[in-house]
């Protein structure tokens, strides 16, 4: 799908709305006018760090936890909140994403000193392919990201974020969902220096295989030890000593890994991991494993390198385009099936391991992806541990964050039930001690008049021409429409949908002029064809909507 009509319409509207002021709405704060002490009554609290409490009481002013128990003195000054039927849990923490910051492309180039050109092709490692650690997730930090407040509302209360892109990206920074300004959300910088060993370009460019990749990972941090120690030499006596060069990768890894932060590695399979496993060992490196899913395999060999691995929550499936006559593996089928037991894997044996997104773009998913480690063997204290304060200790930040203690920071989230109860539903947050009610979007209760459950073909009027889209959609018997839409810029997946009588509604989440924005589809809809406009950012395009008959007449025929 090509967005780039609906680019060029709304960077107008970006200009307009910045020398207006009124382009997006102010950063999502706490219910502004409230005192900063804040009692919660009465209520079931989950420490994590310690036994449950029923009937207990938490009390926070100022941003920090001050009281926890069944028998607390409640201050004159405190805002106290009811809490008959519900539950305080820690503030959840997802340990990898780039939520809150924001997207940018980063250069092609280089790590060198002077201003070189951006090079299309790379000739070899001193060309510094992929690579710009010297970027910061608390340097791009991104208030208006809309993902703050969905997180937020979700449960989350803080991520372990970082920058997008290449082999060496970045810094990823620890940042808490809440606040004005960029400088509010960052609770430490840097927590870790991710790695990807994918190939980042054709076999033109240089590294252009993956094994070039990890030779060229091996190189950077040869080279940055040996920058290092040059360096220190020289700065005791620069006398006599030809002057080491300055090299903007090496210095900006040589910075990150002198204040401990940790070096993020990818293994997903078994092969992988067992790969990365050696790399890890060979390279000397303070380093976690991320991805992990096939750790139901090699759990053992990763406990015994003492090594703390992120699990990503995207669990595989079947692609949803893929040949419905291509007979998939036994292996793969294998993947899919006990992928989501990796996490009781690791914590039978003895592994610390906490959760992460990965490609799931909308928080509503992540839980109930929890939700199948657990059934598939982990038990619900392991896996609120990993959303908690396991991820807070892999991070260097459980001093102040995953669990409620006094004096750790005041990162709550207040439920009507359990975390893990697909009905239960986040009813309050507290970031650094400031309150977020959440609000439950509101949706007509009309039932359906049709299933929109297919394949749709999207056109809408541009200036460029008439424009095509693709929307995937599946609804539930209750209305709720998922799935996703995908085009030439990529696959947004579908969040808040919904479809009551013959109207309907679903947003996905773009990148709009270097920033993730929501674009809503709202309209009407009646057996194969629907309308209804396109918007975002405060810009309306009218679009028309067909499924081919063939579909709906599968539909109906699996149906009886």
């Amino acid at each position: 799908m090509s967005w780039r009509s609906i680019h060029l319409r709304l960077r107008a509207i970006l200009l307009l709305g910045s020398c207006l002021g009124l382009l997006t709405a102010p950063a999502a704060r706490g219910q502004g006018g409230e005192p900063r002490t804040f009692a919660i009554r009465g209520a079931k609290v989950v420490p994590v760090s310690s036994p449950p409490l029923e009937n207990a009481t938490v009390v926070v002013s100022r941003g920090i936890i001050v009281a926890v128990g069944t028998n607390v003195t409640i201050p004159s000054d405190a805002w106290v909140i009811d809490g008959k039927g519900l539950t305080v849990y820690p503030g959840l923490m997802d340990g990898f994403t780039d939520v809150g910051v924001a997207a940018t492309t980063p250069p092609s180039s280089t790590g060198d000193a002077g201003a070189r050109p951006q090079q299309p092709i790379s000739r070899g490692p001193e060309d510094r392919p992929a690579t710009t650690p010297w970027r910061s997730a608390a340097d791009e930090v991104n208030p208006t990201d809309p993902r703050v407040e969905s997180w937020r509302s979700g449960g989350f209360t803080t991520v372990i974020a970082a920058p997008k892109g290449g082999t060496f990206p970045g810094q990823a920074a620890v940042l808490d969902l809440g606040g004005e300004r960029a400088g509010d959300l960052v609770v430490k910088s840097p927590v870790a220096v991710p790695v990807s060993l994918q190939a980042p370009g054709g076999f033109r460019s240089f590294p252009g295989s993956q094994m070039g990749t990890i030779a060229y990972v091996r190189q950077v941090w040869l080279d940055t030890n040996w920058d290092t120690q040059a360096e220190a030499i020289y700065e005791k006596n620069p006398r006599g000593i030809e002057r080491p060069k300055y090299d903007r990768s090496d210095a900006a890894l040589a910075a990150a890994l002198s204040k401990h932060a940790i070096v993020l590695i990818p293994g997903n399979t078994s092969l992988q991991i067992r790969r990365s496993l050696r790399l890890i060992e060979e390279w000397k490196l303070n380093a976690v494993l991320y991805g992990a899913q096939m750790s139901y395999e090699v759990a053992p060999e990763i406990a015994v390198k003492k090594l703390p691995v992120l699990v990503d929550l995207k669990w595989p499936e079947a692609e949803k385009d893929s040949d419905t006559e291509a007979t998939p593996s036994l292996r793969a089928l294998r993947f899919r099936d006990r992928a989501p037991s990796s996490p009781a894997a690791l914590a039978k044996a003895g592994v610390k391991f906490a959760f992460y997104s990965g490609a799931l773009t909308a928080p509503k998913d992540i839980l109930p992806a929890v939700k199948k480690s657990i059934d598939a063997g982990l038990s619900p204290e392991a896996a609120l541990r990993a959303l908690t304060l396991s991820a807070a200790e892999i991070f260097g930040v459980a001093e102040t964050l995953g669990s409620i203690e006094n004096g750790k920071i005041a990162n709550l989230v207040v439920t009507d039930g359990d975390l893990f109860d697909k009905k239960t539903k986040v009813k309050i947050v507290f970031v650094d001690g400031r309150k977020y009610e959440v609000r439950e979007p509101l949706r007509p209760s009309e039932p359906p008049k049709g299933d929109m459950t297919g394949k749709w073909k999207l056109s809408f009027a541009t200036p460029h021409g008439q424009e095509e889209a693709t929307a995937d959609l599946t609804m539930l018997s209750d209305g709720t429409l998922t799935g996703s839409v995908a085009g030439d810029r990529g696959t947004g997946s579908v969040f808040s949908g919904w479809v009551s009588g013959d109207k309907f509604s679903f947003t996905i989440n773009i990148s709009i002029e270097g920033n993730s924005g929501d674009v809503v589809f709202t309209g009407t809809f009646e057996g194969t064809s629907m309308k209804g406009s396109i918007q975002a950012m405060g810009y309306n395009i009218d679009f028309t909507g067909t499924k081919p008959a063939r579909m709906a007449g599968v539909q109906a025929g699996g149906a009886q």
